[in-house]
Order: C-alpha cells, then sequence, then structure tokens
C-alpha cells in the first residue's frame, strides 16, 4: 500500500512540474516572426518553356517594352460602338446614371483613342447585378482579337455577405447564417482567372484608334465604365519605410484591436463563411461540446483568387503591426500564399504572395520577416484589409505541369494506335521508330518535370508527398528514356501516373488558410498567449469526451418553434452537408410561414422499409429511389398525392417525363426532386486533333467507329453494374434510349406485357447489341478516368458527370464539352427528315406516407420543398459549400434555369430534357431491366441470336407481370 502511495504522488509530482515547466514555456514564447518565410527569387518565365500561361509571357515579350506612366483612358459604357444581343443602357443604377447592362450572352464594343502606345491594365467599375449567384465571365477582344488565350475567360467576382446574426438552436450550437449577395458598386482588374499569372494582364496598344469587346460567357454584368491605367510598379518595404521616416511618422504606443475574422465585411464566394473549431480552448470563442462560429477560412478558402474583406477602426494615426491567428495544417509540405491589401491597395511588395508555411498547430503570426515587424500607416477611423488567395511562385509551375499532362497524354494516345489497351508483353511493337521522336520527347518531360521538382523544394523548403509524385513520374520517364522497348509493358502505370499528375495539380492549386482573428497593435505591446498549456489542452479534451456522452448528434440544428401548429418527422438519407442546408431553410422559410415544425431526421436508405411494416415510418420519406414509391403504393404504402386539390397545378413544376415513374392505376405517389438525363460528353482537344465531326446521329457513331479504332480509342455506352444482388437493375439506358426514338413502348396492353418484341424493338435490340458484338466497344470501363486520359474520348452518361469532371479532372479544363445524344432520323408528315433525340432519365422523388395522420402538413411541405424558390436556395448552397461538384441536378423546371449553369450548357441541357421519356413502374417491372441484361450478356458472351434471344426473354419478363398482377388484383 505504501508503495501504490509512493508511486502515485511520484505521478502526480512528475505531471504538476510538468504541466508548470509547460506553462512557462508556452508563456515565453513571444516569437511571433519565426513562421515569416523570406519571398524566395521570382520564377525565370524564359526557362519554363511552353505552358499554359505562356501565350501571355510571349505576348508581352512580342511587343516593345513601353510602358507609359501617368496615363487614364476612361471609356464610359454607355458610349459603346456597337453591341450584340439585348443589352441595355440603364437610365440610373445605385447613384450611377447610364451604365451599360450586359447580358449573359452577346457581347459589346467601344471605340477609342491611344495618346500614347505601350501597355496598360485595363480596370472595369462594375456592378455585379442580379444573376444565378455564379462568377461573371467574360471573353475580352482587343481590335476583334483574343490577345491571349488567358483573356478568353476573364472572371469577376460576386459580393457576399453574412445574412442577419447567428441564431443558436435549442442545444445552444450556433447556426450558420446565410451568405447573400450584397452588390455595390466596385472595380477590378482584368487578371489571370486561374491564378497562373500573379499580376494584372498587361495590354498592348497601339496609338490611335483602338478598339475593345467584352463578349458574355456566364451572368449579366451593370459596367459603368472601362479604365486603361498605367501599369503601376508597387515598392518595397524598404522604400516605404524611408517615406515613413521622412513623413516623420511615429509608432503607436499601447494599442491592440482585436477583430473576430468570422464576421467579415464581406467575401467574393458563398462558400466563405464562419466555421466551427474545437481544436484549441485559446480559440475565440470556444466551448468543449457546443457548436461554436469561431474561425473562418480553412478548406473552404483554397480557389484562387477568393478573398475575404474585414472592416476595422483605428483610434490614433501612426504606424502599426498586424498580426493574426492563423493554422495552416492541411497543405501539408507547402506554403500558402495571400495578397494583403489595405483599403484597397498592395501597401507594398511583400505583400503581395506573402506565404504563411505549414504547421499543424494555431499560431499568431506578425507580419514582416524572421527579423523584423512590417509597419503600416494607418489614419485614425475606418480602414479595410483584404486577403486574397494567390498560388505565388507555384502558378507556374503548375501551367507547366499542365502542360506536361498535355503532352504526356498525347504520347499515350500515339502510342496506344499501335499498342492497344492491353498490348502483348511478349512483342516489340517498336514504338522508338513508329512514334515521331518518342525518346527525344520522354526525356524532354522528364528534363522538365526534374526542374519543377527542384523549384517545389525551392520554395517549399522541403520535400513532401507532392514532391513523391514527381519522383515516381521522373522514374518511370527515366525508365522509359533508358528502356523504350519496354515502354508497352508499362502503359498502365503510365496513365496512373498522368492521373496523378492531375491530382498535383489540384494539391499545389489548393492554398487553404483558416484564420481566428487578426490584431493591428503596437510593436511592443504584449500579444494573446500563442499556445495553449498542456493542462489547458488537457481539461479542455476530458470536458469535450465527457460531452460526448451527452450531445445529440442526431439533433440538426433545430431552433425554437415559436407559434407552432402541428409537427411533421421526415427522413432524408443524404449528406450531412445537405442536411443542414435543408434544417436551415425549414427554419428560415418554412415553419415560420405555414406554422409547422418539422422533425427532421437523417437516417440510413434501408431504415425505411422495416420501420413502415413496423408502423413506426415518418410522414414524409425524401430522396428516394424511382421505384420505390409505385412499389410501396402497390402494398398501400405510400399516399396518393393526386387526391389533394392543388395537385395538378404543382405537377406542372417539372416535366411529364418525371413523373411517369411515380404513376400507378391514375395515382401518383412521388413528386420528383431530382431528374438526370443522358447527354454525350466528348473531348474537343482530341476531336480537332483527329478532324473528327461530333455524332448527331446513331448513323454517325457508326461512321467515326473505324476513325476511332484505328487509333486505338473508344466510345462509351453505359451498362448498369449487375455484380453482387440488385433488386432493381434498370433498363440498360442506351437501349431505352434507341427504343424510344423508334417508336417503342416499355409496357403494352395496359402495362400488362412487356413492349419490347413489339415493332422495331427487336431490330433495336439486335443493332445496340452490335455495338459490342461487331464494333467491341466495352462492357465495362471507368468511362470518367479514361475520359480523362483520353483513351475515351467521348462518351454517354448522365449529364451530372459535369460536376465529377469539373473538379476530379482540371488537367483537361476547357477541353471537354456535352451535346444531345444522338438520335434517330425520321421523315416527317412533310417528308422532311427530322431527328428524334428521345432517352431515358433517373429520378428521386418524396412521398408521403399512407400510415401518417398528418398529410395536409406533409402535403404544404412537399410544396414547399419542390418549388422554385427552394430549390435554385438548396441548389446554390448546395453549390456555395461544395463548388461545382454539388451543382444540384433539380427536377424543377424553373429551378434548373436559375443554377449557375452558362446559356450555352443550358440551353443544351432544356433541349435534351424536352426529349426525355419517362419509364412506367409496373407490377413485376423489376424484372425488365434484369431480364434486358440477361438477354443482352447472352447474345455477346454466347453469340445467341438477338431476335430470338429478347423473344424469349420477354416471355418471362411478362409471366412475371402477370404473376404479380393477380398478387395485387389486379385486371
Amino acid at each position: 500500500m505504501k508503495k501504490f502511495i509512493i508511486i502515485t504522488l511520484s505521478i502526480i509530482l512528475v505531471i504538476t512540474v510538468y504541466a508548470i515547466i509547460d506553462s512557462l514555456v508556452v508563456g515565453a514564447q513571444t516569437r511571433y516572426l519565426d513562421y515569416n518565410r523570406e519571398p524566395v527569387p521570382e520564377t525565370d518565365q524564359t526557362e519554363l518553356g511552353d505552358y499554359d500561361a505562356s501565350a501571355y509571357f510571349s505576348y508581352v515579350e512580342n511587343h516593345p517594352a513601353i510602358y507609359p506612366a501617368d496615363q487614364v483612358i476612361t471609356i464610359n459604357a454607355s458610349n459603346y460602338s456597337s453591341i450584340e444581343g439585348k443589352q441595355e443602357i440603364l437610365d440610373r443604377y445605385e447613384d450611377v446614371a447610364n451604365p451599360l447592362l450586359t447580358l449573359e450572352s452577346g457581347s459589346a464594343t467601344w471605340n477609342f483613342i491611344v495618346d500614347v502606345e505601350g501597355f496598360y491594365n485595363i480596370k472595369l467599375n462594375y456592378f455585379p447585378y442580379e444573376g444565378k449567384s455564379s462568377s461573371i465571365e467574360r471573353v475580352l477582344m482587343i481590335n476583334g482579337e483574343v490577345p491571349f488565350d488567358g483573356a478568353n475567360n476573364i472572371v469577376f467576382h460576386r459580393i457576399w455577405s453574412t445574412q442577419g446574426e447567428k441564431t443558436i438552436d435549442i442545444h445552444g450550437n450556433d447556426i450558420r447564417p446565410s451568405q447573400i449577395e450584397t452588390p455595390f458598386w466596385t472595380s477590378d482588374f482584368v487578371k489571370d482567372s486561374i491564378g497562373y499569372v500573379n499580376q494584372p494582364y498587361a495590354f498592348y496598344f497601339e496609338q490611335g484608334i483602338n478598339t475593345l469587346t467584352l463578349e458574355s460567357i456566364r451572368e449579366p454584368l451593370l459596367i459603368d465604365s472601362i479604365e486603361l491605367v498605367s501599369v503601376k510598379e508597387v515598392n518595397d518595404y524598404v522604400d516605404v519605410y524611408q517615406t515613413y521616416v521622412q513623413n516623420g511618422y511615429q509608432v503607436v504606443e499601447n494599442e491592440t484591436i482585436i477583430n473576430q475574422a468570422e464576421d467579415p465585411y464581406f467575401t467574393s464566394s458563398p462558400t466563405l463563411y464562419a466555421l466551427n473549431d474545437r481544436t484549441s480552448p485559446l480559440t475565440m470563442p470556444s466551448d468543449p461540446s457546443l457548436i461554436k462560429l469561431n474561425t473562418i477560412g480553412g478548406a473552404n478558402w483554397r480557389v484562387s483568387g477568393d478573398k475575404i474583406t474585414w472592416e476595422f477602426d483605428v483610434e490614433e494615426t501612426g504606424l502599426h503591426s498586424i498580426s493574426m491567428r492563423v493554422k495552416q495544417k492541411l497543405a501539408s509540405g507547402m506554403n500558402v500564399s495571400r495578397n494583403i491589401y489595405i483599403d484597397g491597395e498592395l501597401p507594398f511588395t511583400e505583400m503581395e504572395n506573402f506565404q504563411f508555411a505549414y504547421s499543424n498547430q494555431w499560431r499568431i503570426q506578425t507580419l514582416g520577416t524572421n527579423d523584423e515587424a512590417f509597419l503600416f500607416y494607418l489614419e485614425a477611423g475606418t480602414h479595410e484589409i483584404t486577403m486574397e488567395v494567390s498560388l505565388g511562385e507555384y502558378g507556374p509551375l503548375i501551367a507547366q505541369i499542365q502542360n506536361s499532362i498535355n503532352e504526356l497524354n498525347k504520347l499515350y494516345r500515339e502510342i496506344l494506335v499501335y499498342t492497344g489497351p492491353e498490348p502483348d508483353p511478349y512483342r516489340d511493337y517498336e514504338l522508338e521508330k513508329r512514334v515521331v521522336n518518342l525518346v527525344s520527347r520522354l526525356d524532354e518531360q522528364r528534363i522538365n518535370l526534374t526542374n519543377i521538382r527542384e523549384r517545389i523544394i525551392e520554395i517549399s523548403g522541403s520535400k513532401s508527398e507532392k514532391t513523391g509524385i514527381l519522383d515516381t513520374v521522373i522514374l518511370q520517364l527515366e525508365d522509359f528514356v533508358q528502356k523504350p522497348r519496354e515502354i508497352h509493358k508499362n502503359l498502365t502505370n503510365y496513365s496512373a501516373n498522368i492521373s496523378s499528375l492531375g491530382t498535383l495539380v489540384i494539391l499545389l492549386s489548393e492554398q487553404p488558410l483558416e484564420i481566428d482573428y487578426f490584431m493591428i497593435h503596437d510593436p511592443e505591446v504584449k500579444l494573446p498567449q500563442n499556445k495553449a498549456s498542456w493542462f489547458n489542452r488537457m481539461i479542455f479534451s476530458i470536458q469535450a469526451f465527457i460531452a460526448s456522452f451527452t450531445t445529440d448528434y442526431a439533433a440538426i440544428g433545430q431552433t425554437e418553434a415559436g407559434n407552432v401548429n402541428e409537427t411533421i418527422e421526415v427522413w432524408l438519407s443524404v449528406g450531412k452537408d445537405q442536411a443542414n442546408i435543408l434544417r436551415k431553410l425549414i427554419d428560415e422559410s418554412f415553419t415560420p410561414e405555414f406554422g409547422i415544425q418539422v422533425d427532421l431526421k437523417l437516417v440510413n436508405g434501408a431504415v425505411l422499409l422495416p420501420a413502415t411494416l413496423a408502423g413506426e415510418g415518418p410522414d414524409v420519406a425524401m430522396g428516394v429511389g424511382y421505384n420505390i414509391p409505385v412499389n410501396y403504393a402497390m402494398r398501400n404504402a405510400s399516399y396518393d398525392l393526386s387526391q389533394f386539390d392543388d395537385f395538378y397545378t404543382v405537377k406542372d413544376r417539372f416535366m411529364d417525363s418525371a413523373m411517369v415513374g411515380f404513376e400507378y392505376e391514375g395515382g401518383y405517389y412521388a413528386l420528383p426532386e431530382q431528374q438526370i438525363f443522358l447527354m454525350m460528353f466528348y473531348r474537343t482537344d482530341i476531336f480537332e486533333e483527329l478532324d473528327l465531326p461530333v455524332p448527331d446521329t446513331w448513323r454517325d457513331v457508326i461512321s467515326m467507329i473505324p476513325d476511332l479504332q484505328k487509333h486505338n480509342l473508344e466510345f462509351y455506352l453505359p451498362v448498369p453494374i449487375t455484380q453482387g444482388a440488385v433488386a432493381n437493375l434498370p433498363a440498360n439506358p442506351i437501349f431505352s434510349t434507341m427504343f424510344y426514338q423508334n417508336d417503342g413502348e416499355f409496357y403494352i396492353d395496359g402495362n400488362k406485357q412487356s413492349g419490347f418484341n413489339e415493332g422495331k424493338g427487336p431490330e433495336v435490340f439486335e443493332t445496340w447489341t452490335q455495338f459490342y458484338t461487331d464494333y467491341s466497344f466495352p462492357v465495362e470501363a471507368n468511362f470518367v478516368n479514361r475520359f480523362r486520359s483520353g483513351q475515351m474520348p467521348i462518351g454517354i452518361t448522365y449529364y451530372n458527370v459535369y460536376n465529377t469532371l469539373s473538379v476530379f479532372a482540371p488537367e483537361i479544363r476547357g477541353k471537354w464539352d456535352f451535346t444531345a445524344v444522338p438520335g434517330t432520323e425520321y421523315e416527317d408528315e412533310f417528308g422532311a427528315t427530322q431527328i428524334r433525340r428521345d432517352t431515358v432519365s433517373t429520378n428521386t422523388g418524396v412521398m408521403i406516407m399512407d400510415q401518417s395522420n398528418k398529410k395536409d402538413a406533409s402535403w404544404e411541405y412537399l410544396k414547399w420543398w419542390t418549388s422554385t424558390d427552394i430549390q435554385v436556395q438548396f441548389g446554390r448552397e448546395m453549390e456555395g459549400i461544395l463548388g461545382a461538384a454539388a451543382r444540384y441536378p433539380t427536377a424543377n423546371v424553373e429551378a434548373l434555369a436559375q443554377l449557375p449553369w452558362t446559356v450555352k450548357e443550358y440551353q443544351k441541357l432544356y433541349a435534351q430534357w424536352q426529349w426525355v421519356q419517362g419509364v412506367p413502374e409496373v407490377p413485376g417491372g423489376y424484372m425488365t431491366g434484369r431480364h434486358l441484361d440477361n438477354a443482352f450478356r447472352l447474345v455477346i458472351n454466347e453469340l445467341s441470336n438477338p431476335r430470338e434471344t429478347i423473344y424469349d426473354y420477354v416471355q418471362v419478363i411478362n409471366d412475371e407481370i402477370e404473376k404479380k398482377r393477380r398478387e395485387f388484383d389486379l385486371d
């Protein structure tokens, strides 16, 4: 016993001593300059060779280095020389007279006179006019031509801020307020939207009359004026400090202003909202168990060009230091950069691409060098500080990696011409003789990537997983150069390594930084504690651990209901982000308007069936699959929505095709939430390279196959995966598309029999299977990966693949497009040849359970949820949080038009949407897709006669339909 007491006291003593020493050490940490990095030498553009942004630098080098000083040429937007489209001059808007409203299509051209030729920056004074809440995009032309590739896509940001004060839920957690547009007249320079070029673009103008054209790509824009201004050189800190001395500016004393970063004045993106951090007790404010919105940025603040602006007040005129509590732990092994502006101006060059080093911990960092803090002259009053994401010195390197990806992919396609995707490892393809300059081109890219690797290490100060990706690719290229006869044996790894370079582009392009607060202060003042002591961290962790047993994590931001008439229970099976957005929309608009509280529960979709059988189901089920409502209706488990008086008014919100799968015996058992249909995606760069036309009909597809296959390229047609137990395998979408284009009907005789063997059904089935038997189309393929590499430059798939490609494949940005599916020709009643483009879709829906005793309240919820305004709000919030990867495929026709598609993209989608046909759900219909797939595989695997095979399986489908109709007492 005595020994135990001695050991226990010893442990307590050791912990106490450690805690005291740790507290003293933490309290003594006052080096707030240690994380500052010395600026690395600027990249010499001439050493980088050809890359995506090199067109701009070539443009600059190909003109005389003339930079006129003190020049300002102002072009009033209303004084245009010509316009295309419905552009409009407004009398007055927000106190500005005669601005020009340019819509999301069309263009405007201005003539102006330049007295002194040379390079000028272009500044636009604009108002981000109400649109679809996405960034504004324009093409800029000088004298009728786009001067360089980067001018093809100029971006002007919208202005966002927080709507009202944050609210508290019933458990004490902060609820994030909505981000809303708060537009005002502002100005911005024309610059690189991707961030490869750090400074604003400089454009060369000849002396005399010139023209400038802005062509709309996305969103309307209200323009007051366009200014051509002299390219301005920003002084470095040494020169600025000399100015301070000459002007007699004094350092302020005993002043510390703390500004909470989670309360910005405005931002450039709706994704830049307040976050919750519970990793440190020193975060302001902080709570070990509750959600407190106490920081901003993080992973959301990573895209080049995104900026946050804060307002702060200064009490005393003079020289101040600026410090901020930051954390940069997401971009491991690299520094992230920010352009830091005071009142809209760079105070000195060191604030351009200011670096924040990687660290796993929060720290207070004073802007400066390792030796001294920078001083900023601020007069008493209100000021703004803006931090803008910059790629810094990584920008040119990212662009160069992008170019290497393009070259390596091109080589891959040239090799495929001779080897195919699965080369014989024992054959010598003599690739070094057949592929022009194969070895020298591989070696050129090896040297290029080696230089990039060394430069990344120089910028970051160390190796990391980023350089590890480059090491792998460089090693393989060295092996290829030394052993060109072995190249075909490693093509799979080669393609994977190119994809890894695409991932590297994403990793280097993302520049995340999280901020807790920033301080304007006397350089000598004592700043807050930099790091929490071990004892404080331990207490905080213990409190958080205990709270984990008492916190109701199933509750999703529910607030006080106020005047509530009744409560309905709603189940949904989506992600937490979607649920949080929905919860907020319910609390903001549904409950206050209708007096109905919603008990929102995030559940697994598989729970709905047993809960319904047990009588414990919800009132409303959201996000249910296309086949669920009718299958529940057959068993009297879902409610017929057509019983409501205003159902047919609500039904008009959707395409007729979206409702077909929810109709059963004259009733409708769900409203559609999402409707996703087929589109054809193709690589524009490869089609231009091979001089191939985009197919318009199935006949064109067949004609194009030899041209693709002689280059060992493939066409993608989707085949649903059948591994495992698939209860409801949908009918193949390509067969369904071709079948509907030839007047097919899935079910005939009042939905009592399959229609596959009627009319042209057997012929369509035979044509469809010939793609795989005669033309060797792949039955299974990862379309996104092969589309990314170029091996499969064209394919038909659901249009939400657009979301995946926008994020997953940055290396082919701008090199792909989509269009309507191939059609089938027919002659109309006047003898003219027309093209039918019928296709099918996949849906999700929202339904009311028949066991609910609150059907009227549930119907109000369904109407509210599927309304245009709420669908648009939900879609924009989703995209605001998760980016383009979360573009919402709403079934509401008007809502889709208001989501951030470009005019051309929306026109293509809407044109195809009008051709979409719905597939009915019938008793026993689950056998349709299953046996269509069985027939298909029997033909391609056993070479069975297609027409006889489909006839045989139609009989099996009919037997199941007949059996189920008897089971449900149908005629």
